[in-house]
């Protein structure tokens, strides 16, 4: 590990441990968020979700608290072979997902981490598609 890279994860570390506890080790550092249409991003993991944390969440929602809700993180991929497509991975937030499917939202607020095609192999392993 070279110290470049250690500097970038102790200052994001440090960061995430000072934050309100809604940001991610990820997305520490990000400050955007977009409402990502559901439609657009691919989810290949199964969720195992607990029901009761789902309803609160669809509770908040229907109450008008959609913002009470941290954004979820959302792998960006630019592919690269042609059509060179932009491609949108989430692999948590499955209770605020299922929450927002439930209650008809068409999208859903989410900070876009830029992750080159290689990395997926690291959350999908052989199945990690060739974009």
């Amino acid at each position: 590990i070279n110290a470049e890279y250690m500097g970038h994860f102790l200052s994001v570390y440090f960061f995430s441990l000072m934050s309100d506890g809604d940001d991610s080790i990820h997305t520490a550092h990000i400050g955007e968020v977009h409402e990502v249409p559901l439609a657009v991003v691919r989810r290949p993991i199964p969720s195992v979700l607990d029901e009761a944390k789902v309803q609160s969440m669809v509770d908040a929602i229907n109450a008008g608290n959609v913002d009470s809700l941290p954004p979820v993180d959302v792998l960006w991929v630019r592919g690269t072979r042609p059509p060179h497509a932009d491609y949108y991975f989430a692999f948590g937030g499955c209770h605020r997902w299922e929450a927002h499917r439930r209650t008809g939202r068409t999208a859903i607020a989410a900070k876009l981490v830029p992750t080159a095609a290689c990395n997926l192999a690291v959350y999908m392993g052989s199945s990690a598609p060739n974009l």
